[in-house]
């Protein structure tokens, strides 16, 4: 049996795929402007037609091999075959099709993140890079992200983030610190109350005994050894009682004064001479200087 290459070089099978080609219609060219046409299911086919042609060359720039030239060629077409698609979908929107560009896709970096593509012109989407285009020299650059510099906090921002918990305000508001301290807490109140009662206990009987006279027959529960700032005021309790009896041993004796004491007359007098003599004083100083710069003046004169 005959292979099957050399059963599509017989002649029979030539002659047949000939007129099948003169059976065809010639081909239809796609047309340079969308809008010269008028049929929604040929402006669906032709639109078709651009997406397998954009398919194809995208295909074919993920071939890092093909060179820079190539590449830029490719891309570039890509762009084009892009921007017609672009004019075929508002075709087909203006004669009563659905809208394709609302679900199209978005361009990617080198990481797979969405990007926006800028177009100046602000007509239909901005030039694009596809496949091996975008580690071209000078293409890699644009998909990098400019280093964030971190900005140095100001004194302004930092007072804003402090609250009332960073400065423990809000500890006791969980109630674990409670918890945690309440046997202590109350322990150290037992223990600073009996000690206060022990102390007052023992001042009471201190100041009994001052009162008395008899410090040394005080009671057992007082014969304890007194702290420094007890015995500070015990003496300063028997200052204050002797001081006062000394106050009322004075009270019954009479004031007498040893040294004579002027009158207000006296008084008047004696100021009256004292600024009469510094009056004169003032005169006589002024006079003199009066006669120092006559004396000077005449000096000068004779020079």
């Amino acid at each position: 049996m005959a292979r099957n290459e050399e059963k599509a070089q017989s002649m029979l099978n030539r002659f047949i795929a000939m007129k099948n080609e003169e059976k065809r219609k010639p081909k239809e060219r796609r047309p340079y402007l969308a809008s010269e046409c008028r049929d929604l299911a040929e402006a669906d086919r032709w639109r078709g037609e651009i997406l397998r042609e954009i398919g194809v060359k995208v295909a074919e720039i993920q071939n890092e091999g093909l060179g820079e030239h190539r590449l830029r060629d490719l891309n570039d077409e890509i762009n084009k075959l892009l921007r017609e698609r672009a004019h075929w979908e508002r075709r087909i929107v203006e004669l009563g099709g659905p809208n394709y560009s609302r679900h199209s896709a978005k361009m990617t970096d080198l990481e797979g993140n969405i990007i926006d593509v800028p177009n100046p012109s602000g007509r239909g989407p901005g030039y694009r890079y596809f496949g091996a285009a975008k580690k071209l020299p000078g293409v890699r650059e644009l998909f990098e992200k400019p280093p964030e510099i971190r900005k140095r906090r100001t004194r302004y921002d930092i007072y804003k983030r402090i609250d009332a918990s960073y400065y423990g305000y809000r500890d006791d508001e969980d109630g674990i610190l409670q918890r945690a301290e309440g046997p202590a807490e109350r322990e150290m109140r037992a223990e600073a109350v009996a000690e206060w009662k022990r102390m007052d206990e023992i001042r009471k009987e201190a100041r009994r005994a001052v009162k008395s006279g008899e410090v040394a027959a005080v009671r057992p529960v007082a014969s304890e050894i007194l702290f420094e700032g007890e015995e500070d005021v015990v003496e300063e309790e028997r200052r204050i009682e002797r001081e006062k009896e000394e106050m009322e041993r004075g009270k019954e004796h009479e004031f007498v004064v040893h040294v004579p004491l002027p009158d207000e007359k006296e008084i008047e007098r004696r100021i009256v001479e004292k600024r009469k003599e510094e009056l004169l004083n003032m005169y006589v100083s002024n006079a003199l200087l009066d006669q120092q710069n006559e004396a000077r003046t005449m000096l000068n004169v004779q020079r």
